[in-house]
């Protein structure tokens, strides 16, 4: 996977940085940071077998709903009705796993199949709710939303959704690619796939999610004024790099048509986002 180095910015919106002004407590922080390196293969252990992801692939073609407008949605209503357990028993398949005794394309497959997987299974059990940010879990004293509570445990360890997402995918990677292949289920979040990930595939759906976002409307729009980007650019800009090593990141994925835009009017004049949830009804 590539790599691109970054320069510091503001958290994303979940978390407590973000959303009040306050530092988060030292303590957390360090305990994130840590996990990174905390599932790795220590020298001269055996490998693991990567854990079976038929399941989860077969949920998403029956649940995830690929639209016109280039969206995908998620029938929850559906979902929850009829295979809320299929979902909880995958998810218990990959808490057993030994992710430690991974491949490193098999590991970052397993870790973004478990958050999407995890965070599916919030919205089914608070089911219907007209935004994820409706669901607050706690976790913490600022805490808000359902990113900071402990929700599933690895090889002993209790996890958060943000302790996957900020003290291990983008920790260990260093791979900015991972925002197209964790969704928050949101309508402005990169897409759903409609397959698990696995690690012979992590390449090309890293790819294909990049190119999907990039040239839809909510990821990068040039408009007279210059161009509207989602607000994950800015969320997380330490991930993307300098402005140039942003726009070099869009005209790398970007169709013909997005890349003479991004030419010839390449100033950012905004960022959007919508936290409105991905359903289908």
């Amino acid at each position: 996977m590539r790599h691109v180095a970054g320069c510091p910015a503001e958290g994303p919106p979940h978390t407590d940085e973000h959303a009040f002004g306050v530092a988060a407590p030292v303590s957390r922080r360090s305990l994130v940071a840590g996990l990174g390196a905390a599932f790795l293969l220590p020298a001269g252990a055996a490998r693991a077998a990567a854990p079976s992801h038929g399941p989860f692939t077969d949920l998403l073609q029956r649940y995830v709903v690929a639209g016109r407008d280039g969206l995908n949605r998620v029938r929850y209503a559906r979902f929850k009705a009829e295979a809320g357990g299929s979902l909880d028993r995958y998810i218990a398949s990959l808490a057993a796993t030994r992710v430690s005794g991974l491949g490193r394309d098999d590991a970052f497959a397993f870790w973004v199949n478990l958050y999407n997987a995890v965070t599916l299974q919030v919205v089914l059990a608070h089911y219907p709710v007209r935004s994820i940010r409706e669901i607050d879990l706690g976790g913490g004293f600022f805490a808000r939303g359902p990113w900071r509570k402990n929700l599933v445990a690895v090889e002993g360890r209790d996890l958060s959704l943000d302790d996957i997402e900020h003290g291990i995918l983008r920790k260990r990677w260093s791979e900015p690619r991972v925002h197209y292949a964790v969704n928050c289920a949101s309508i402005g979040c990169p897409n759903l796939a409609r397959e698990a990930w696995s690690g012979a595939t992590l390449e090309r759906m890293l790819d294909e999610g990049a190119r999907a976002f990039i040239n839809h409307r909510r990821g990068v729009a040039v408009t007279a004024d210059g161009v509207r980007a989602s607000r994950i650019y800015s969320w997380f800009s330490e991930d993307f790099g300098t402005g140039e090593q942003l726009r070099e990141h869009w005209r790398a994925h970007a169709g013909a048509g997005l890349r003479r835009g991004l030419d010839a009017n390449p100033r950012i004049a905004g960022y959007d986002y919508d936290w409105g949830l991905n359903d289908a009804g």
